[in-house]
């Protein structure tokens, strides 16, 4: 797919609202021990897409789950989003000209570009999906802290369920604002449940 489609929003995208961060290529994993994201709950699998018909395209979920996944990505943006005091800030976590404006009148803080959502099949057999954003060092993560890592023994991309979709307690909290201060003692991120790299960097929150 070439980057000019990559980065052609949805209707419902468009409608909502939602600007994908000009990276190409669907989310890659990152190299991350699965062992570190038992916190985030059981693992499951995960697909990555821009918009919604990257995702009907690619026949790897159902097309009812790309819908939901997109419209879910859209909603989640202003409510689990991560938060930063100012721009500068949030950049230092996902890079430069990453960051917009964001909350009421579209300047109380910052937040990241979305980048396009990920979904995921519950242990349920349901399919849930939320929106994604990419760090400065190329990690993929959800707003609720979850982050996508390569199971090396099956060559699948996963997730922590709860990275996808978390207790409602934690759905119904804002994130908190951070600042630069609590952006370094976290070690650069900041989610509403942690999550640990074999690093030492976290989604702590």
């Amino acid at each position: 797919m070439k980057r000019s489609r990559q980065l052609t929003l949805t209707t419902l995208m468009a409608a909502g609202g939602v600007s994908l961060a000009a990276c190409g290529g669907d989310a890659p994993a990152t190299n991350w021990d699965a062992a570190a994201a038992a916190d985030q709950g059981p693992a499951v699998d995960a697909y990555s897409y821009r918009t919604i018909e990257a995702c009907k395209a690619a026949n790897e979920v159902p097309d009812t789950a790309c819908e939901d996944a997109g419209r879910i990505a859209i909603a989640d943006q202003e409510k689990a989003a991560p938060r930063y005091d100012e721009r500068k800030t949030c950049e230092e976590v996902y890079g430069e000209g990453q960051c917009v404006p964001r909350g009421q009148g579209g300047g109380s803080f910052w937040g990241p570009l979305i980048t396009g959502f990920v979904v995921g099949q519950m242990l349920d057999g349901g399919w849930r999906g939320t929106g994604m954003y990419r760090d400065r060092y190329g990690a993929y993560h959800t707003g609720y802290g979850g982050r996508m890592w390569t199971d090396y023994s099956t060559g699948r991309t996963r997730i922590g369920a709860r990275g996808i979709d978390p207790p409602d307690v934690v759905k119904q909290a804002p994130p908190k604002v951070q600042t630069r201060a609590s952006v370094i003692s976290r070690g650069g991120f900041g989610g509403r449940m942690s999550a640990r790299s074999s690093g030492g960097r976290s989604f702590g929150g």
